[in-house]
């Protein structure tokens, strides 16, 4: 009865999802009888005996599902040598990570001797001859035997050759793979997109590309099937569903074609990639115990240790290297001998050297054997840390797979996991309501990230994979970019069905705390959620939180079954608008009945104006009325701050320090002074012709926009010193006019040197029929005072039941905290003033200030993690996104305010500009 049987057995027992736990209790007590052996008496004691019961929509914790921690250490390993997970000088977890197939942490006593060894050794070139060289030269070669024997193999049977990462590894292999012209490169549905990108590269080489399933790959290689020299790539693990493939694919290829008659040659015609990267990171790798073993393995370190990064190995067969490929290129230190003015060069002859072009990533090698010191002091080996983070994912799997809602359907859609394959520590799933119907994974994410969980979201560079979890084709993935829907973007239900999905992965110093936070998070936030849909046939419907609620919500009919078009998916993505009421009627709203009229008056409390994008409002001062153009209120958000290596304007959310940044407009001067912490404040002119200004195209949600460079060191300098970060100023200058009928000779002037005649220039009038700006969603958006207080209400209430957790945050969060251009409030003295009721706005369907002033409810303001942004201090804290997030949703989406389109006529009917004036009264329509 081996150690190794015996796993298998238990993690078989609890892979029963009905019985798992007694199953394990009853086979390990039994074991417990016949022997002595410490693995079953450990079962017996620790593992898996009680049950997460459902009850009511609720999960129930009995006895605890047991959590390898290595003989009771893993607590103290936690807190010794992980201590960025918990909050400095205490030991509250701050960080619940699980994120460890992205990257995994190092230790805390590698870091150390790391820069212990940096302070008294000198890490030197080992190009060079003198004695720190030298010892660097020697610290690399023990770390190549130190990998290989972690790998299960000698110096005798694999080189190792460092690379930059596991990627540059695998195209170092789809290099020097020696392809005939009747080859084939074949790669397995779960490759990495690393893998992928090969295909590149053999069809340049005039190699047949051949994607397939695992299954088929037994087929495509038979000695009947094989024409040529070919490469078959795959992973050992997926890395977006944890499915494990055999590590015994070379041997069976090379058994097969030794015995066909068709090919006796010394090495089979299908060459092997093994894709490592995720697989070493949770288990042993033992290559010597294949009979052949592949001719090429990649693998990252940090995904092992956590750190080094921008460190890969390829590990090359030896019985494979004179077979290789001659390399196309040759670098530093791969030569022994080399000409000026002639193609003559004499390559290295050891392999490593060969291959390993330029001064190797020295430090990081260094580094890398303290990361072998801790990973063996705190873990003691590969196959410790296999059968731990197999225990690991074996609870999250059963916690997960109990959480229903109270209507008995699952709140989490696992894929994979579920028949007799072989998975890793990796758990791809999407969030399902009570009624069944997927929750977007974009804002779960967000939340999660207030929530301090670290997870991932997307596709996760597995586009094959992807495709057959998510069931989307080819041709649906084509379409959904054609309409601008790519990975990594805030697209993440179309026509019912996800394009990505949620990813947890459990590392060695993973435990049951980090699963049971991950599911106390899904319990708060989903379990029994109802998830508003927006059916085409009907109006558009909002769910509010149970106490605020105002409308009763029919689940949708079956989603469609194909991908929408462009024309769908667009007004799909427009945002949700409670139902139009055209006579007055009486709304429960669960904190008092109101009766919304035809017709409400309201009083404008603040106009506020952000002159440069993502940055500090400023407030328009009370007595003076703001001009509203064709493009929104008059200089809001003319300006943005721009990355050199992005298209995209920086935002608050990406860099919180833009919220320090406060704008000051003086318009008799035509100046706009921007002020921040220690910094001397900044004159910018808002008059376009005095600029000098360098024609460029930014990218807002998603669509081009075309702007202006402002050219000024002086700017550049300064914003550059407050964001710490290289950035450089831009605008439209239409926006800095209020309207083009208003430019200066000067400024047609270079309006047409601009345009040189385009009809697209930003300087046209006829560039947009709707004007152009940097605005996201909508011209203006509007909040109230009285949601505004609700919600910190709310928030308040959180805190005091957290008040024994040591929460103690008290401040007010008020309606400038949701970067607003209108803020309202409850007006008096009028016939149609009442009071209003929190989040009543969200039901208005027109606003109109004065006689000129004609603003159109286009929807609700969706909401993202910037709003959990200081703008005083510029500090990221988790209100109020969490609590929003729990209580206000549309679509499930995260909302609050309403957007507002100008629909006036830029002047009114005597020639002036219409303008929006604080304390002036607006009046509502239903």
């Amino acid at each position: 009865m081996t150690a190794s049987w015996l796993r298998t057995k238990i993690l078989s027992c609890l892979s029963n999802e009905t019985r798992g736990p007694e199953a394990v209790v009853e086979f390990a007590e039994s074991c417990k009888e016949k022997t002595n052996n410490s693995y079953a008496i450990n079962a017996s004691q620790k593992a898996a005996v009680a049950v997460i019961a459902r009850n009511s929509g609720t999960v129930r914790h009995g006895v605890q599902l047991s959590v390898d921690d290595y003989h009771g250490r893993l607590d103290s390993i936690r807190r010794s040598e992980y201590p960025q997970l918990f909050e400095p000088g205490t030991s509250r977890l701050k960080t619940v990570f699980l994120d460890h197939t992205g990257s995994t942490l190092y230790a805390a006593s590698h870091i150390r001797a790391m820069a212990d060894e940096l302070l008294t050794c000198i890490p030197a070139n080992p190009h060079s001859q003198h004695t720190a060289s030298q010892w660097t030269h020697l610290r690399i070669e023990q770390t190549r035997d130190r990998l290989l024997r972690f790998f299960g193999t000698t110096a005798e049977k694999y080189a190792v050759v460092f690379t930059a990462n596991a990627t540059a590894a695998i195209r170092l292999s789809g290099e020097l793979t020696p392809f005939s012209k009747k080859g084939v490169f074949c790669y397995s549905r779960e490759s990495h997109t690393s893998v992928v990108g090969v295909r590149n590269l053999a069809a340049e080489r005039g190699v047949a590309v051949r994607p397939a399933d695992f299954d088929e790959i037994k087929t495509i290689v038979l000695p009947e099937n094989t024409n040529g020299t070919s490469l078959l790539a795959y992973p050992a693990q997926c890395n977006f569903s944890g499915q494990r493939f055999p590590l015994d694919v070379a041997d069976n290829i090379y058994r097969m074609h030794r015995s066909s008659d068709k090919d006796k040659s010394d090495h089979a015609p299908w060459w092997v990639l093994m894709d490592a990267a995720g697989f070493v990171s949770s288990s042993p790798l033992k290559l010597d115990a294949l009979k052949t073993g592949p001719d090429f393995v990649a693998a990252s370190m940090y995904k092992i240790f956590g750190a080094p990064t921008g460190l890969g190995v390829l590990l090359i067969k030896r019985s494979s290297i004179p077979y290789l490929s001659p390399k196309r290129y040759f670098g530093g230190g791969t030569v022994a001998s080399i000409s000026f003015d002639r193609r003559w060069q004499e390559f290295r002859h050891d392999i490593e050297s060969r291959l390993e072009d330029g001064t190797l990533n020295f430090q990081a090698i260094v580094s890398l054997n303290h990361a072998l010191d801790a990973y063996a002091r705190n873990f003691g080996s590969p196959e410790n840390v296999a059968w731990h983070t197999q225990s690991v994912t074996k609870y999250a799997l059963y916690a997960m797979r109990s959480l229903r809602h109270k209507n008995g359907n699952p709140v989490c859609h696992i894929y994979g996991h579920n028949d007799d394959s072989v998975w890793g520590p990796v758990i791809a799933f999407n969030l399902k309501d009570i009624n069944g119907w997927f929750i977007g994974y974009y804002d779960v994410e967000r939340l999660a990230v207030m929530s301090g969980i670290a997870l991932r979201t997307g596709r996760f560079c597995n586009p094959g994979a992807a495709q057959k979890w998510l069931d989307f084709t080819t041709a649906e993935l084509m379409h959904l970019a054609s309409l601008g829907i790519t990975c990594g973007d805030e697209n993440d239900i179309v026509a019912g069905k996800p394009v990505g999905a949620m990813r947890v992965s459990f590392g060695a110093m993973s435990n049951k705390q980090d699963i049971d936070a991950l599911i106390d998070f899904l319990v708060q936030h989903y379990l029994n959620y109802v998830q508003p849909i927006l059916q085409k046939s009907q109006e558009k419907s909002l769910l509010i939180d149970s106490e605020i609620k105002t409308n009763h919500i029919s689940p949708l009919s079956e989603p469609a079954a194909c991908f929408p078009s462009a024309a769908t998916v667009a007004a799909a993505a427009e945002p949700a608008c409670l139902p139009k009421t055209a006579s007055a009627e009486t709304v429960d709203t669960g904190l008092t009945q109101i009766t919304t009229e035809a017709q409400l008056h309201v009083e404008i409390d603040k106009v506020i104006i952000y002159p440069v994008k993502s940055c500090h409002g400023w407030v328009v001062p009370r007595d003076k009325a703001w001009e509203l153009t064709r493009h929104g209120l008059k200089f809001d958000r003319a300006f943005v701050v721009m990355r050199h290596n992005d298209s995209r304007p920086m935002q608050q959310k990406r860099y919180p320090r833009m919220a320090l940044i406060r704008p000051l407009i003086y318009l008799d001067r035509s100046l706009m002074i921007l002020e921040a912490p220690d910094h001397s404040p900044l004159e910018v002119s808002l008059m376009a012709d005095s600029m000098n200004l360098e024609r460029i195209e930014t990218l807002v949600c998603g669509s081009t926009v075309q702007a202006f460079r402002v050219i000024s060191d002086e700017i550049s300098s300064w914003l550059s010193s407050v964001l710490k970060v290289s950035c450089y100023l831009a605008c439209e200058p239409q926006l800095l006019v209020s309207d083009t009928s208003d430019l200066s000779p000067d400024m047609l002037s270079l309006t047409e040197t601009l345009s040189n005649g385009n009809s697209k220039s930003p300087l046209s009038a006829s560039a947009k029929e709707e004007g152009v700006s940097f605005f996201n969603s909508a011209q203006l958006l509007m909040v109230t005072s009285e949601s505004a207080e609700q919600v910190d209400k709310w928030v308040k209430q959180e805190n005091n039941s957290n008040k024994s957790n040591g929460s103690d945050d008290d401040s007010c969060i008020g309606p400038m905290q949701y970067r607003p251009n209108l803020i309202v409030k409850s007006a008096s003295g009028t016939e149609k003033a009442r009071l209003l009721v929190p989040f009543e706005e969200l039901k208005w369907t027109n606003v109109s200030i004065g006689g000129s002033v004609q603003l159109q409810v286009s929807g609700p303001c969706m909401r993202c993690q910037m709003i959990g942004v200081d703008q005083e201090s510029a500090k990221v804290l988790k209100e109020p996104f969490s609590t929003l997030a729990r209580k206000m949703r549309v679509d499930g989406k995260v909302v609050f305010g309403i957007y507002l389109d100008n629909h006036s006529h830029s002047r009114n009917a005597f020639g002036n500009s219409a303008t929006i004036e604080s304390g002036s009264i607006a009046r509502v329509h239903f």
